[in-house]
């Protein structure tokens, strides 16, 4: 299944109007500005951004992580049609896990050094589904045979030290599917390990939401990663999606600054580099956000109403932007 297989199915995530703010001394922080997502089964949907963006608050607010002083302040969650983001914790106890997987960055902070994958696997299949301890076993071996862990029967009573990084990616993927989830939420997945265990994780993914049609956030900081892996992209700057569309698109025509200066910094194969491309400045901190476009003080093509006006998320055949240079200035002070 691919996503053009179902980009006539209701979508399996939907994110509205999203906000997060922190409470803090100094009064509420706003760190999500109003996100807006949809993720299609069998789609891979990649958030990139830099550090601070709001990537993986975005993900925590979809699984119910969210900890004290944060905070839901506005917007919607909607899981298969239905809202989640009100629920009561154990309600949303019940949904992670079961119909929400999770892979994050480091998988030794899933996984019990002092259990065995056997126990940590049987444990959470049947805390979701109703099988017996027999059973149970039966399935963690088809998972790990599934996430590609050779000769599982005998691996499957180690402990998590005697697995490679790549392997215990791959055995956390594996608890992440305990449950056939319809939602993956990978934050990070790749980023501690080494680049051809990168691409074995990016294929592995893809190829269990081709199999499975399930619906994947994919978040990370490596545009190299979305290229490879997503179907679709979200640009997340400063608590805000700047740029969206299909992969192909926003890779090979961005739209707004921010995205552009992402792709300059890529290094290519075709050309010679002396000095790698940067963005010069830094993310704005929550308490010194600047007025207008959050972007405005780095970009290199910023106007008067850059500094003055929020640009809204605006899409035109399936690619959106957030740019006062992509609209038509004059309709808009005439409107």
């Amino acid at each position: 299944m691919t996503v053009h297989d179902t980009i006539d199915q209701p979508p399996v995530l939907e994110v509205r109007g999203l906000r997060v703010g922190f409470k803090t001394r100094y009064g509420d922080l706003l760190a999500l500005r109003g996100i807006d997502l949809t993720i299609a089964p069998g789609e891979i949907l990649g958030v990139v951004g830099e550090s601070g963006a709001g990537k993986s608050l975005t993900g925590m607010a979809v699984t119910g992580l969210l900890e004290r002083p944060g905070y839901i302040e506005a917007g919607e969650i909607l899981l298969e049609g239905t809202r989640i983001d009100d629920l009561p914790a154990s309600r949303m106890r019940d949904i992670r896990g079961k119909r929400i997987g999770t892979v994050f960055q480091d998988p030794l902070t899933s996984l019990n050094p002092l259990l065995r994958i056997s126990d940590q696997l049987i444990e959470t299949i049947r805390t979701h589904l109703p099988l017996s301890k027999k059973q149970a076993r039966a399935r963690a071996l088809e998972l790990l045979t599934e996430v590609g862990i050779s000769a599982p029967a005998d691996r499957i009573d180690n402990y998590p030290h005697q697995f490679s990084g790549g392997m215990r990616q791959r055995v956390v993927i594996a608890l992440a599917l305990a449950a056939d989830p319809v939602l993956l939420i990978a934050d990070e997945p790749t980023t501690a390990l080494d680049v051809s265990i990168q691409a074995q994780i990016t294929s592995l993914l893809k190829r269990l939401c081709r199999d499975r049609g399930m619906a994947v956030m994919l978040v990370t900081h490596d545009m190299g990663v979305i290229a490879e892996t997503a179907d679709r992209v979200a640009v997340m700057y400063a608590g805000r999606v700047i740029e969206i569309g299909r992969v192909e698109e926003v890779v090979r025509r961005p739209r707004h600054p921010y995205t552009r200066g992402l792709m300059a910094s890529i290094p290519t194969l075709n050309r010679a580099h002396g000095r790698l491309a940067q963005i010069d400045g830094a993310m704005p901190r929550l308490n010194a956000m600047p007025t207008g476009c959050a972007f405005n003080p780095r970009c290199s093509a910023v106007m008067g109403i850059c500094r003055t006006s929020v640009p809204a998320l605006t899409t035109t055949q399936d690619h959106g932007d957030a740019c006062w240079l992509n609209r038509d200035l004059e309709a808009t002070h005439a409107a």
